[in-house]
């Protein structure tokens, strides 16, 4: 079942963001089983939302690439404030 994590780096900047995305994601594109990604500046801090095709490999790009990489000189810092869902209705136009 497809999969919704969104994370918010209370502080976080676009620049932080940029760093991070750099190091983490592949150059062509988005990682494996990841459909969506969205993020931007909002007051207060840096939001990201990505759609999963599922949590097994939301959980394998956690664990296997993002927390192997950390630190990142520059990126966004600390655990983010995170809330996840499996996807009921996912749409694009």
């Amino acid at each position: 079942m497809a999969y919704l994590l969104t994370h918010f780096w209370p502080a976080g900047t676009e620049d932080q963001y940029d760093v991070t995305v750099g190091e983490v994601h592949p150059p062509d594109g988005l990682p494996d089983g990841q459909q969506y990604h969205a993020a931007g500046p909002t007051e207060g801090g840096f939001p990201v939302v990505a759609a999963w095709e599922s949590k097994e490999k939301c959980d394998r790009f956690i664990s296997e690439t993002l927390l192997a990489r950390l630190p990142i000189d520059g990126s966004l810092v600390g655990p983010p404030e995170e809330r996840s869902a499996e996807i009921v209705n996912l749409m694009s136009g």
